[in-house]
């Protein structure tokens, strides 16, 4: 039986990237202008019957200072909130860098949401990185192995920019997806990374984690930013959609609200994100 009233409704912002720095018009990024691209969104937001906003990592693109301002216009949201960063929230001052998760509102760096019904897993992919640890944690210097090897095998997403996330985040990402399964629930999956299909933004981890996300029964879609670009792929019924980047292009915004159907996902994008409808497979519907 389907209905064609959602039994869920999010507001999607990837990569807003605000700082208070002139343009980069090798990369077509207007950082000033995120600010107003916020407003704009938060506004159609309001207007919008919601049960949550995600913003997909990378509220800014360097410097705590620029947090406020882009917190600020995000405080005006009348849905609830759930953000996580991305690589570039992380270009601060190295005593900052423990304070990040507690600034977005985060319990932890990956955590779970239930939401009518629905299981929002929230991942890290910036656990192992050259970035986001403090200076001699033990995972910088993982990240230094791991992006070695990446480089010696000639991987695409062999770059600092990226990340990867341990075993540990790995098994708990596996018992929360098989606890939805016990239980006939829906997950979720928030990353700011791509990890399916391959291309020089996704994860260091990518293949392994969109493998065990394709296996599971529970999981509808995992949803990220990073690669500006925007991207979409389906693996074994699941719906990985790459949103793309706020900041890019000095007047065209990028935003969506996404509703979850009985039998579909419908996306409505705004400016460069595209509209979807992304059909639900037989063994994905409750």
């Amino acid at each position: 039986m389907t209905t064609d009233t959602p039994c869920l409704r999010l507001g999607i912002i990837a990569d807003p990237q605000y700082a208070d720095l002139d343009p980069n018009l090798v990369s077509d990024r207007y950082f000033r202008r995120s600010l107003d691209k916020l407003r704009a969104a938060v506004d159609h937001f309001n207007s919008q019957d919601l049960d949550a906003v995600l913003v997909l990592g990378d509220l800014i693109d360097r410097g705590w200072e620029n947090f406020e301002p882009v917190l600020e216009i995000l405080d005006g949201l009348e849905a609830p909130r759930i953000l996580l960063p991305g690589n570039h929230d992380f270009l601060v001052e190295p005593d900052r860098l423990t304070d990040i998760h507690a600034a977005l509102g985060m319990p932890a760096p990956y955590h779970e949401v239930e939401l009518k019904g629905v299981r929002l897993l929230v991942t890290d992919g910036s656990e192992i990185s050259l970035f986001a640890p403090p200076e001699g944690d033990e995972r910088r210097a993982e990240a230094e192995k791991r992006l070695a090897e990446l480089k010696e095998k000639g991987a695409p997403n062999a770059h600092h920019w990226n990340a990867g996330i341990s075993d540990s985040q790995i098994t708990w990402i596996a018992e929360r997806l098989a606890d939805a399964e016990a239980s006939g629930e829906d997950v979720i999956l928030l990353g700011h990374y791509p990890v399916y299909p391959s291309s020089d933004h996704t994860l260091w981890d990518a293949e392994e984690l969109a493998a065990l996300i394709a296996g599971s029964s529970s999981a509808l879609a995992y949803l990220c930013g990073h690669h500006h670009v925007g991207n979409y792929a389906e693996l074994n019924g699941v719906h990985f959609v790459n949103f793309c980047g706020m900041v890019d292009t000095e007047h065209e915004n990028a935003f969506a609200v996404l509703s979850v159907f009985d039998d579909r996902i419908e996306i409505a994008g705004h400016g460069r994100e595209p509209d979807r409808r992304l059909e639900r497979t037989i063994t994905k519907q409750r």
